[in-house]
């Protein structure tokens, strides 16, 4: 039965038709909702781990068991993933092994933008790159056999577009692949005398690749009515030619981006008076062309920087090439804030009254650096945080000490911030680091974690206990605050930054927005009792604005948690 799917649940679907039993993931916008939705299918065992790397290993030995397997992630956590990576491309698998990676053109949720691909590239890996849901499917069942066939992982590209757009699937049955496990020491141990012999079979596997690409069905030509211009396009790029010039021109779509055909794309090019490269971020496609000896134009029209919109297509083709294409203008964009009860509110406000410097790190709390809070004063990587004020601190022999913190997550502690504390403790900094501790994982849409007590599925697991482990790595000193207590915030966080010796600091409320949290009446404003002073408005609550000279709060959005009433030294913010 046809139906709409989300281009993530699509691949979810995929995975379940191939017969993947193993999938193991971290979340990351765009990848998260793959092994959300993967895990509602009983046949098919998934978890959440606690970083990339351990994910893909962790799949990685499913495959070696015989089993198809998949890991899912956004295109920083490959970064994270690539040390197995490289190496996975030289043992190669049993089962099939699928890896999953959503690049975020335009950063709707990341810190940088970056193209996956040169990975497939760098890492001689196969990749595919599905335009739409119903390819998500069937290049995931692809995936699987092309894994099999050459013997190795496969990388499977999405992007914030295509995995968060739907279109029609027809779901299909699911099959069951088995593989036995063989000891192989001269295919699977990859020291130097092995891993000298397993390269120049990675090089022939490529060659294999290449011959497949020319054939597949996963690359095609689109034939068009004019052949002055031909368009190599591929992913979402492909859906924005097509809904801008429909079948005016011929179009070759790649489907299989790595690695590329190469007569197929100069007989396409003989074809056509221009060729034209429409992609997304880097020129990829546009450097394999030039590459064969080919005249092109491509990133010298459409940037890459930002995400490439319809719009853009439009004004190149219209400007450039006379096309006579034309859109609607864009939609207004809309910028992110921490929501109305945000428990890493009160810190960041204290941090900020305390004039800090803040090394911070990924998640909601990021936003702590956006008026009027602006308190955080780098942000690099999942766990950076951590390290950096190690170097930070040390490299200025105590005159940042008692005045500089780190800010991070209670999942991204646990993604990578357990071994900066470790070096924190061994190399003895006299560091301050703030575990911010909403009982989930925020930012990518409320996902368990190793500290939350409940795995993928929601059932009850082991919990660690973030007291106990930070004790365990050589800290000695480490609190529990309250966020919501703006007094309690202050006085820990000086007695913290005070002690001649490393420290943590746990604040701790769950998130807002969290199911069983329960919220508190909205507050109310006594305008009698107001002067207009805004005080209120320092903690940056969308719930809080000034209005007619006065404070107003919105009771639709307060969840009543009262640190705005605390800042008001005139009773003013009351609960009703």
């Amino acid at each position: 039965m046809k139906q709409l799917m989300l281009g993530n649940e699509a691949v979810a679907r995929g995975l379940y038709e191939a017969g993947c039993m193993f999938v193991s993931s971290y979340p990351g916008t765009p990848s998260t909702e793959i092994t959300e939705a993967v895990a509602k299918y009983p046949e098919v065992y998934a978890e959440w781990a606690p970083n990339e790397k351990v994910a893909m290993e962790a799949a990685f030995g499913a495959s070696l068991a015989g089993r198809r397997s998949f890991c899912g992630m956004k295109h920083v956590g490959l970064n994270v993933a690539a040390d197995p990576l490289f190496t996975i491309s030289y043992t190669g698998v049993n089962a099939g092994m699928v890896i999953g990676v959503a690049d975020d053109a335009g950063m709707h949720s990341s810190q940088n933008e970056q193209d996956s691909r040169y990975y497939a590239k760098s890492a001689k890996i196969p990749m595919l790159e599905p335009a739409d849901s119903a390819e998500a499917i069937a290049f995931t069942k692809k995936a699987y056999e092309i894994s099999e066939q050459f013997d190795t992982p496969v990388l499977l590209k999405m992007c914030t577009r295509v995995s968060h757009s739907q279109s029609i699937v027809e779901p299909g049955e699911r099959v069951e692949v088995l593989k036995e496990y063989q000891k192989d020491i001269a295919k699977y141990v990859m020291m130097p005398g092995n891993a000298k012999k397993r390269h120049p079979v990675v090089e022939a596997r490529t060659a294999s690749l290449v011959e497949f690409a020319e054939t597949s069905d996963l690359n095609r030509v689109e034939e068009g009515r004019d052949h002055k211009l031909g368009i190599i396009t591929s992913s979402t790029s492909y859906q924005y030619v097509k809904e801008v010039l429909g079948d005016q021109y011929p179009v070759m779509k790649l489907g299989m981006i790595w690695p590329m055909p190469e007569q197929k794309i100069i007989d396409f090019a003989k074809s056509v008076s221009m060729l034209v490269i429409v992609e997304e971020l880097e020129g990829f496609i546009e450097s394999h062309c030039r590459d064969l000896g080919l005249s092109c134009v491509g990133k010298a029209h459409f940037s890459n920087i930002g995400e490439l919109m319809p719009l853009d297509v439009a004004k190149q083709m219209a400007e450039v090439w006379e096309t006579g294409a034309k859109l609607d203008e864009a939609i207004p964009p809309r910028p992110p804030v921490m929501c109305a009860g945000c428990p890493h509110r009160g810190l960041f406000y204290t941090l900020k009254k305390n004039k800090l410097t803040v090394i911070g790190d990924i998640g909601c709390y990021t936003l702590g650096a956006v008026a009027p809070l602006a308190s955080v004063d780098s942000v690099i990587c999942m766990g950076a945080s951590v390290s950096g004020i190690h170097g930070f601190t040390k490299s200025q022999n105590g005159a940042a000490d008692n005045k500089t913190v780190a800010v991070i997550g209670d999942s991204t502690f646990m993604h990578s911030g357990i071994t900066g504390l470790v070096n924190i403790a061994y190399n003895e900094s006299n560091a301050t680091v703030i575990i911010v501790d909403n009982s989930i994982t925020g930012m990518t849409g409320h996902q368990q974690n190793p500290t939350t007590g409940f795995n993928l599925k929601g059932d009850p697991c082991a919990k660690i206990d973030l007291e106990t482990l930070c004790h365990a790595v050589g800290i000695k000193r480490v609190r529990v605050i309250d966020p919501y207590n703006l007094a309690q915030c202050d006085e820990v966080i000086k007695e913290e930054l005070a002690a001649n010796e490393p420290s943590v600091i746990i604040s701790r409320r769950p998130c807002a927005l969290l199911k069983y949290v329960k919220h508190k009446a909205p507050l109310t404003v006594d305008t009698d009792k107001c002067v207009g002073c805004k005080a209120c408005m320092k903690i940056g609550c969308p719930a809080v604005s000034i209005v007619d000279g006065k404070a107003k709060v919105d009771a639709t959005q307060c969840v009543g948690c009262g640190v705005c009433e605390q800042l008001c030294k005139f009773g003013a913010l009351k609960e009703v």
